[in-house]
């Protein structure tokens, strides 16, 4: 399961790939629309602007806004800033692999061979999916039944 701070992230993008792309979104504006606690909101969009993915713009008309177009920027990329590696085995991970304490042979394993082609068939959902798709109404129904 992804945390809440992967939904909460994931909601933030969605309004601002709804957004004008050139009119920043203020924080208050985003944590009142979706029902996010503005502090951890914060937190959440400092993380995606150290990641390059959102920018900031201070003063009267400040706020966030996308820093690449909403079609650029999937679930699965997102997933990984806010948490972490995606595969369900460390042994899967391609970003963080590690093999498992308890293994006599990754070639053997049973489990392992289950798993990867349930994280295959994630990583393909989840990369081709993208901010926009959820943005558009026509495609959140997709897109919620797909993370289901």
């Amino acid at each position: 399961m992804i945390t809440q701070k992967a939904k909460y992230a994931l909601r933030a993008l969605t309004v601002l790939a709804d957004a004008d792309a050139d009119e920043p979104v203020m924080i208050s504006d985003i944590a009142a629309q979706q029902k996010i606690p503005k502090k951890f909101l914060e937190q959440i969009l400092l993380d995606l602007k150290h990641h390059g993915v959102v920018a900031s713009r201070r003063g009267k008309q400040g706020g966030y806004l996308l820093l690449k177009p909403a079609h650029a920027i999937t679930f699965g990329e997102i997933l990984r800033i806010i948490d972490g590696p995606l595969a369900p085995l460390p042994c899967l991970s391609i970003t963080a692999y590690r093999k498992c304490d308890d293994c006599d042979g990754e070639q053997n394993c049973q489990i392992r061979h289950v798993f990867a082609k349930v994280a295959d068939a994630t990583r393909k959902v989840l990369f081709s999916t993208t901010i926009a798709d959820a943005a558009q109404p026509a495609r959140t129904a997709e897109v919620t039944r797909l993370l289901a």
